[in-house]
């Protein structure tokens, strides 16, 4: 059905004639007349009794414009929003970026999002292939490595390192290791080696597993790590940003940690001027920013 014989139709029925529909379309009568016989033709039936005085709606008239006024309401709100979109943030915005930093770092933040954009939309996948940005496969990604795809926009977030942990607990039953040596007597928490992870993460765990402990856990990634930390189990291989949510747990041998894993926010070039990126991230900014601060308050303390 022709879109602008149907915006012509909701005129004419809206004023009840052609010629003050005609005005407010600028159009001539004759226009609007020929549009309105042509969607009458096309359709088959009549849509106006045509009076003296006026056009009286038919009664498959009425079931039209009762069509065509819900699809007027719904453009005169879109448009509404469209014109308020500098100050509003709604619809839903797709987010991918690695099932760890997804569950313990970013999830847990998100009520903030929520609490400042109440309208927003949240697709959340966590996984650790790679999606196709500029294929839209995604909107946003958070990722340990720097992008290679092109068009896009990228922004390092920040560095982080793999490191031992374990809470107090666990070291007071077990003792603490003073030497990398000492980790042959402790149970070790790490990933799988088969899983796919950021390789800093499985060299360390390589290095540590070589001291072929009697005892250790491995999970398939990282939200497991911790709950076997917190729970007393071992010492686990962990990354370090989850010392500020998780203050219980105690840094073991200082000495020993991966190389630096860049953190990298990327989204296409052709969502540079969304709102919903836009929003997500000025909000992860302000997080990391909130994070450094902690880091650089904990040092200063230590």
């Amino acid at each position: 059905m022709d879109w602008d014989k149907l915006r012509i139709f909701h005129a004419v029925a809206d004023a009840g004639s052609l010629t003050h529909a005609g005005d407010a379309l600028h159009l001539s009568q004759s226009a609007v007349s020929r549009q309105i016989r042509a969607l009458e033709e096309g359709l088959g039936t009549t849509l106006f009794h045509r009076h003296a005085r006026g056009l009286i709606l038919t009664e498959q008239g009425e079931l039209l414009f009762e069509a065509t006024s819900s699809m007027a309401k719904k453009l005169e709100s879109a448009s509404a929003r469209i014109r308020d979109s500098e100050e509003e943030v709604f619809g839903e915005l797709r987010v991918t970026t690695a099932t760890g930093f997804g569950t313990l770092w970013l999830a847990p933040r998100l009520t903030k999002l929520y609490a400042k954009y109440p309208d927003l939309k949240i697709d959340l996948m966590l996984e650790e292939r790679v999606l196709d940005l500029p294929m839209r496969e995604a909107d946003v990604a958070i990722r340990m490595k720097e992008p290679t795809q092109a068009d896009l926009i990228r922004k390092r977030l920040l560095n982080i390192r793999m490191r031992l942990y374990a809470t107090a607990q666990y070291l007071k039953s077990f003792g603490t290791p003073e030497k990398i040596e000492d980790l042959q007597n402790h149970r070790m928490i790490c990933q799988t080696p088969s899983t796919p992870q950021v390789q800093a993460g499985a060299q360390l765990g390589q290095q540590v597993l070589a001291y072929d402990q009697a005892s250790t856990l491995t999970v398939n990634n990282y939200f497991g790590v911790l709950q076997g930390v917190l729970n007393h189990i071992g010492i686990g291989i962990l990354p370090d940003y989850l010392t500020a949510d998780f203050p219980e747990i105690i840094r073991v041998l200082p000495d020993v940690e991966s190389v630096e894993v860049p953190v990298f926010l990327a989204y296409p070039e052709e969502l540079r001027s969304s709102r919903r990126v836009t929003a997500f991230r000025d909000f992860i900014q302000e997080e990391i920013l909130a994070y450094r601060r902690f880091q650089s308050e904990r040092k200063t303390e230590d």
